[in-house]
Order: C-alpha cells, then sequence, then structure tokens
C-alpha cells in the first residue's frame, strides 16, 4: 500500500477543511441574511464547481497558477518558485473545488437560527460582527461541522483537478486517488485495491457523523 499517497491525501484534506471552515463562514453569513444587487449572480458563481467538470476547473487553475498566469507570476516573483506542482498548488486547488461544500451547508445552519436571537442581539447593542461571533456561530456547531465533514470527503475523492494541478509527485502532490489510477494502469489490482478498501471505513464513519450532527441539528 502507498501510504506516504495516503499520508498526503489526509493532510491535503485537513488543510482544505481548516482553511474553508474559517473563510466559507463570513460568505455563508452574507449569503444567508445580506441583500446586495447580483447576489443571485455571485451565489451561482460561487457554486459553480460543483457543476463544472473538474478537469475544466483544473485547466484554467492551470492556466492563473502557470508562469503566465497573473497568480503565478507574482508568485514567482515573491519566492522565486512555481505554484504548480507543490503541496500548496493542490491545496488552492482543493480549496476552489470544495468551495460549495463548505458554504452550503453553513448558509442553511444560518437561515435556521430564530431571527429573534438576532433582533435581541442588536437591541443589547451588538454589532453585526459580534452578533455573527457571539449567536450565530455558536448557534450553527451542528451546521459548521457537518460542512467541515463534507469538505473533507469530498477532498480526499478529488482526483481530475489535481491531476491537472499537481501532477503525481510522491510525498508531495501524488494523492491517494491518483495512486489507485496509476496503479490500476499498471494492472497492480492488489495495491489499487488496498488503498480503495482504505477509503470505505473513513468515508463511512464520516457519514455516521454527518447523520449524528443533523440529528441533533433537527432535535
Amino acid at each position: 500500500m502507498d501510504y506516504l499517497a495516503l499520508y498526503v491525501t489526509l493532510k491535503l484534506a485537513l488543510a482544505t477543511t481548516v482553511a474553508l471552515t474559517v473563510l466559507a463562514a463570513p460568505v455563508a453569513y452574507l449569503l444567508a441574511f445580506a441583500r446586495f444587487p447580483g447576489k443571485s449572480f455571485v451565489e451561482a458563481l460561487i457554486y459553480l464547481p460543483m457543476a463544472l467538470p473538474p478537469t475544466v476547473i483544473g485547466f484554467y487553475l492551470i492556466i492563473v497558477m502557470g508562469p503566465r498566469g497573473w497568480v503565478g507570476r507574482a508568485w514567482e516573483a515573491a519566492t522565486g518558485g512555481s505554484l504548480l506542482f507543490t503541496f500548496l498548488g493542490i491545496t488552492i486547488a482543493s480549496i476552489i473545488y470544495s468551495v460549495p461544500f463548505a458554504i452550503q451547508p453553513m448558509k442553511a445552519a444560518f437561515q435556521k437560527i430564530d431571527r429573534r436571537l438576532l433582533e435581541n442581539a442588536y437591541i443589547l447593542g451588538l454589532s453585526k460582527r459580534a452578533a455573527f461571533l457571539r449567536v450565530i456561530l455558536p448557534n450553527s456547531v451542528a451546521g459548521i461541522a457537518a460542512a467541515a465533514v463534507l469538505v473533507f470527503l469530498h477532498s480526499i475523492g478529488a482526483f481530475g483537478v489535481l491531476l491537472m494541478v499537481g501532477g503525481s509527485i510522491p510525498g508531495e502532490t501524488k494523492v491517494a486517488s491518483i495512486a489507485i489510477y496509476e496503479a490500476v494502469e499498471m494492472m497492480d489490482y492488489k495495491a489499487a485495491g488496498l488503498i480503495a478498501l482504505s477509503f470505505i471505513p473513513i468515508s463511512y464513519a464520516f457519514l455516521l457523523l454527518i447523520n449524528k450532527l443533523n440529528e441533533r441539528a433537527d432535535a
């Protein structure tokens, strides 16, 4: 079994989950409560990765993050290195690819909060930022946790977008899904089967966790 690929997969999924849990919460809050022109267009853009093939996302990330893209050029000027074929590069790709899976559950959880709680918070003098931190987040723990689990599961199964942006560098960008693909290409079904088998208990355990969180949220 390719333990190194499993390690990279879990490290990538953890990094993606932590980043999106922090970054997606304010965006989900705005989508749940704010009203502004073009909101539906912004929301559709955020959910676009759910509808696009992973290879399409990977292609445009190569254009933007490559040596001729504005992000790639800026990164190379600042660090002297490339974003493509690095762990940081696949982490950025994984975050973009998983954005909808973080924002959608959080937005739904925020919208379930009793508006009277927010109104009382504003009457007591809390700012919108304070109400978000002290009222909305504590009352949406189950939804935020469910979003984190969905992002984690989605990240460990990513393939096409990571292959295009990161290639298959052992210990750096080669994740378990790529290791399975390469093992099948080499007709090494035993190795592919062992790696594939390792996904089942992990995914099943996290799905059970989501069900428990949903049961608590509905109680």
